[in-house]
């Protein structure tokens, strides 16, 4: 089930933000982690993935984020079985390699 998560690079993202393309930034961390570093994403960490998601308008892009791409990656897993509309991208590898 893992490879058959969307994957978007570092480069992707910046060219997508770049565009303007309509997407929500995601950082599953926990908020010591987020505040030490982050890229400008919106903190909902494991624990609130689900009240998070209730939230998000249909058919919404969510690019998601950890440390090294394995949280999000669970993450994606947890919002498919909630709401197969959103389409979920993990940011491959995190954001280890920027910190």
């Amino acid at each position: 089930m893992m490879n058959s998560i969307q994957q978007i690079d570092l480069r992707t993202l910046k060219k997508w933000q770049a565009q303007n393309k309509d997407f929500i930034l995601v950082d599953v961390r926990e908020p010591h982690e987020h505040e030490a570093f982050n890229i400008g994403g919106q903190l909902v960490p494991l624990s609130d993935l689900g009240p998070f998601i209730e939230r998000v308008a249909q058919n919404s892009c969510l690019v998601l984020y950890c440390r090294k791409g394995l949280r999000s990656q669970l993450a994606i897993q947890r919002i498919r079985r909630q709401r197969k509309d959103l389409d979920c991208y993990n940011l491959s590898g995190g954001i280890y390699e920027l910190m």
